[in-house]
């Protein structure tokens, strides 16, 4: 029996993540049909990556009116649409800016695509998913096993750092990276880090810093002129080849996302998913963790908490794009 066609949407793609996103999955099989929004420059993006010699085909779409055609009948949508950090900028002024654009994409996609697999990249993604779920609730069409906040980048830097701290190949490390996606919300657990992290206590606190505030040192680096947009590309592409990996049968796939949750005091969490046909098959538990690591989680689950009500108060009152 032949394989049903898949389509990925990506919301955004003409922006400092969505290009280098839309590259990184011209390479990615199982992808039959890639499809480009932005509020411009996506024709150009499409026509570009359009011509590597790869399987499928690619589409670009641009401005409001060509959203929703850019959605229909796609599997898999990924959200990149909003302004990136500045420096100074606080989450709750991120949110201002992009919560109203996640809002619109999110009702298009309800009438477009009700039945697609959501993977956002937005921030304040703490924030922004909680938004999108309430506003798929509205619209009577949410599925809390396809909505995803993309955490993999916090993995990612978290293997490159002990990797290059233990001397290793950081593909070879394998660490759970839980809670929220800010800094005060990010929580690498060490101990259950394999290969077993060789540092000490000061070593873990150094590197832990390092993997909240990532962030802030990528947009310092960059001057204030960007933040982590290539870092943030590769994270998500290593995300969709997941997501795809279990959506044609592959077993026993574990990601770390932000989803809707039951493991902690929380509605919304950051862990180690085993990914399924429908999105999210199970969301792992919480192993025991040590001291250090718990007084952070206990620390960690009132901001999260904070930030999950925000999102769905913003969605509530929030009235026009």
């Amino acid at each position: 029996m032949a394989r049903t066609a898949f389509k990925v949407s990506v919301v955004g793609a003409g922006g400092g993540i969505g290009q280098p996103l839309s590259l990184l999955l011209r390479k990615v099989k199982g992808i039959d049909e890639l499809s480009l929004h932005d509020l411009r420059g996506t024709k150009g993006v499409a026509a570009d990556t359009g011509h590597i010699s790869e399987h499928g085909t690619v589409s670009g779409y641009v401005g409001e009116d060509e959203l929703e055609p850019a959605l229909l009948g796609a599997n898999l949508v990924v959200v990149t649409a909003g302004m990136p950090r500045v420096p100074g900028m606080t989450r709750d002024q991120l949110m201002q800016a992009n919560g109203g654009i996640a809002i619109h994409v999110i009702r298009a996609m309800a009438c477009a695509c009700p039945e697609a697999l959501i993977a956002i990249t937005t921030n304040p993604i703490n924030i922004i998913v909680p938004t999108a779920a309430e506003v798929l609730k509205e619209a009577g069409v949410f599925d809390p096993h396809r909505l995803f906040g993309i955490t993999t980048l916090d993995v990612v830097r978290s293997r490159k750092f002990i990797g290059d701290f233990m001397n290793i190949n950081p593909r070879k490390v394998n660490i759970p990276v839980i809670g929220g996606h800010t800094g005060p919300t990010i929580l690498p657990l060490f101990s259950q880090c394999q290969p077993e992290f060789r540092g000490d206590t000061e070593d873990i606190l150094r590197l832990t810093n390092r993997i909240k505030e990532a962030g802030t040192e990528v947009v310092m680096a960059k001057g204030g002129a960007g933040s982590a947009t290539l870092s943030m590309a590769y994270a998500t592409c290593c995300f969709v080849k997941s997501l795809i990996r279990a959506q044609n049968g592959q077993e026993g796939i574990i990601e770390c996302a932000f989803v809707a949750s039951s493991v902690a005091d929380a509605l919304f969490f950051a862990g180690p998913v085993e990914l399924g046909k429908q999105g999210v098959k199970r969301c792992l538990k919480l192993p025991v963790l040590n001291e250090f690591e718990q007084k952070s989680l206990d620390n960690l689950l009132p901001i999260l908490r904070k930030n999950i009500e925000a999102g769905i108060q913003f969605a509530k009152t929030f009235k026009k794009y």
